[in-house]
């Protein structure tokens, strides 16, 4: 009896800690299972050919909102080509209306629903204890939906939660993870109740015991992985908890692995703000859900946020240098309209996080906002995502203007290439989504979108969108503009070289050629004497001179960027001014 566990994620780089949870679990207790991973960029005909081959006998999909109708498609197709493989899912987009979603897939089995290790586990015993005819014994299996012989749907209700320790740690072996991310979970479930979330169904969290979490941590920074993100709903809603983990990953710190966290900010106290700040940087990265900064909107969902201290811990961690912040906002919420949210954009964005992630709305089945949406007035696709497309204070016209300056605060802030640009250019327009919205509008004048631009065309685009702005016909501006077109060219330029020793020099950049000689001194004066480039010994002046760059800006000033010496933090350049 083959029973198979099949994946489709959303990247290549992400894994499905689900599936495998699933297996290491039934694995715990002698059921062998396969396991299959592939994503939403492959060919459904070669995902079809993949299965056939492994000829399942049983086949069990995981669904999420990002992959369900791909994932629909698939299954009624297998069921064509294998038409005796029983089909089941589970996950989170099949969990709720589970009765619905399975009169909508008549080529189906069967939903496992909720929380799947011990579900899954006794499921494939039956299957292999029964084989085709384990159907007729499925009635004590709790935690499924599922299509009996006569084909009436049945109602098996919730399998018992578990402790956290039950489930087994699933990366002893890390070969089927090489350049991915790993994702890790020390806590289920979360202690707020946040109307547009399902993690607010399971109010009680449950932790795995520090004793396993310091033994597996222990492995990822044995194996250097580069990167392990926390799937914990909440991280920090026990002190104790993040404070454990926090100091076992700065005192056993391999100067590689970085670990994420998605926190409340507002709960952080000055212990934990303390033990932050001693991180070395890169080793951590913190993800906060700020949402909206109106407090009638924060009301409404039934969210608990202090923003005024959520600003003072998110200024106090900055200020430390050393761990890379990413803000989140949603779009589409009660109570939030064009203008309340232009104020809670300004609001987060003036916090300088590494990362501002503009998302909207996903009106989720089985979450208070999906009962309530009626009385919102919030109109949403039918199909996933979900996602808002107007409501009683929002146009659909007004999300249309935020996808568009969601689409310049990627390109412009979120990378981190155009940083220095970005900040000075600010002081040109009376707030910050003026600025993004204003460039938004030039991309759409210009036909600029919907086309794929390397680095340097954004890099040129922002340069000529600035030359309008420095003209006086850009809407939405200050009345006096202060940067120059040089200051504004040499920002470019100093954005251009801190990430990358380009070879190519944009056509308005001025000429180094008459600089020849004497950059060339300076590398030979720099070999002997080591006073910027340090830890180049090895390498003749004129390989260290291919290995850096050296710019010369329009007020004579020399600035040398170094790129084996590159902030943990931003990953840029080292930078240093060598001549004034």
């Amino acid at each position: 009896m083959k029973i198979l566990l099949i994946a489709v994620n959303a990247k290549y780089i992400h894994s499905n800690l689900a599936v495998y949870c699933l297996r290491s679990y039934a694995a715990k207790l002698g059921i062998r299972t396969e396991l299959v991973e592939y994503t939403i960029n492959h060919r459904q005909e070669d995902i079809l050919e993949d299965i056939y081959r492994r000829k399942p006998d049983v086949a069990a999909f995981s669904c999420y909102i990002w992959n369900l109708e791909y994932v629909r498609e698939l299954i009624a197709d297998l069921h064509k080509i294998l038409p005796d493989t029983e089909i089941w899912a589970g996950g989170p987009e099949v969990s709720y209306d589970t009765e619905e979603f399975l009169r909508s897939m008549p080529q189906m089995r069967g939903v496992m629903k909720g929380e799947g290790e011990k579900t899954f586990a006794r499921l494939a015993k039956l299957y292999i204890e029964y084989g085709k005819d384990a159907f007729s014994h499925l009635d004590g299996c709790r935690g499924i939906v599922w299509r009996d012989e006569k084909n009436k749907l049945r109602d098996n209700g919730a399998a018992e939660l578990m402790t956290l320790d039950e489930v087994p740690f699933v990366y002893e072996d890390l070969t089927p993870f090489d350049h991915r991310i790993l994702y890790y979970e020390s806590s289920r479930g979360c202690p707020f109740s946040c109307s547009y979330c399902l993690s607010s169904i399971d109010k009680r969290v449950r932790f795995r015991s520090m004793e396993l979490v310091e033994r597996e941590l222990q492995f990822f920074l044995d194996h250097q992985v580069p990167q392990v993100k926390f799937v914990d709903r909440t991280f920090n809603c026990s002190h104790r908890h993040a404070m454990a983990i926090w100091n076992y990953i700065k005192e056993h710190d391999n100067g590689v692995t970085n670990f994420h966290f998605e926190i409340a900010a507002d709960l952080l106290n000055e212990e934990e703000l303390a033990l932050l700040s001693e991180l070395r940087p890169g080793l951590a990265q913190l993800e906060i859900g700020v949402q909206s900064t109106n407090p009638d909107t924060i009301r409404e969902i039934d969210r608990v946020m202090d923003f005024e201290k959520v600003s003072r811990c998110v200024r106090q961690v900055a200020a430390a240098g050393n761990i890379h912040q990413h803000l989140d906002l949603i779009a589409g919420l009660p109570f939030e309209n064009f203008d309340s949210f232009i104020k809670s954009f300004n609001d987060v964005y003036r916090l300088k996080p590494e990362q501002l992630q503009l998302g909207f709305l996903k009106v989720l089945k089985g979450s208070k906002m999906h009962r309530r949406a009626a009385d919102y007035g919030i109109v949403y696709r039918d199909r996933p995502m979900y996602e808002v497309l107007f409501s009683k204070w929002i146009s659909y016209e007004e999300i249309g203007i935020l996808k568009a300056v969601e689409e310049m605060v990627e390109v412009y802030y979120n990378s981190r290439q155009f940083a220095h640009t970005m900040d000075a250019l600010e002081e040109a327009f009376v707030h910050p989504f003026a600025m993004y919205r204003t460039l938004a509008r030039y991309y759409n004048r210009k036909d600029l979108n919907g086309v794929r631009h390397s680095r340097m065309s954004r890099l040129n685009i922002l340069r000529d969108f600035i030359m309008e702005v420095l003209a006086g016909t850009v809407e939405e501006t200050v009345q006096t503009v202060k940067m120059s077109r040089e200051r504004a060219e040499d920002l470019l330029l100093t954005d251009l070289y801190l990430r990358e020793n380009s070879k190519s020099r944009p056509e308005w950049a001025s000429d180094l050629s008459g600089y020849k000689e004497e950059i060339q001194e300076f590398y030979r004066q720099e070999k002997q004497q080591g006073q910027y480039l340090t830890d180049y010994e090895g390498y003749s002046w004129k390989q260290m001179m291919n290995m850096t760059h050296m710019e010369i800006l329009s007020d004579g000033s020399w600035y040398l960027f170094d790129y084996r010496r590159r902030s943990q933090l931003t990953k840029d350049a080292a930078l240093y001014q060598v001549r004034s």
